[in-house]
């Protein structure tokens, strides 16, 4: 049976533009998600919310697992808040179980993302959640949460985008 470490966000100081939190809507994501994982015959184990993304990796690496996918949201930089929008799935670049799993990721995200031609595979060598996973591991940034539309349709869109994850 495949086994998957799910890490949704404990970043509570991340402000959705419409309201909530970061931390509040990739718990919920993470909610969804579950159900489709069960329903397919795949096991998962979830981070503690109340501990660190490090404590999180911790935890996974005491563990057997096939996959850690970590659930987050994206920020615009300083001084272009509001301007950014899209999908990125990072993937570790020394990683082709990794890269793998991003492309499978980008693949079902363009398929519910109302911009398809802004979900992409990024890869990376200095995200812990994706570099420090014994697990072939990837981190995904649904949308951007200082983006009005980004952020309204994560929100509007927790289940289909949560079928995807799953799939």
């Amino acid at each position: 049976m495949p086994r998957v470490f799910l890490s949704p966000s404990t970043q509570e100081n991340n402000y959705y533009v419409t309201g909530g939190t970061e931390e509040q809507y990739m718990n919920l994501l993470c909610d969804q998600v579950i159900p489709y994982l069960q329903s397919s015959g795949i096991a998962y184990t979830r981070n503690d919310r109340s501990q660190s993304a490090s404590a999180a990796i911790a935890q996974a690496n005491a563990g057997t697992y096939d996959l850690y996918v970590a659930l987050h949201s994206n920020a615009a930089p300083e001084g272009q808040y509001g301007t950014k929008r899209g999908v990125d799935v990072y993937y570790y670049r020394y990683g082709s179980n990794s890269r793998r799993a991003a492309e499978l990721f980008v693949r079902r995200l363009k398929e519910v993302y109302p911009l398809p031609q802004l979900v992409r595979a990024v890869a990376t060598t200095d995200l812990g959640e994706v570099t420090r996973s014994r697990a072939p591991a990837v981190l995904l940034e649904i949308g951007y949460h200082d983006n009005y539309e980004d952020a309204r349709w994560v929100e509007e869109n927790v289940d289909a985008i949560a079928r995807q994850i799953a799939m």
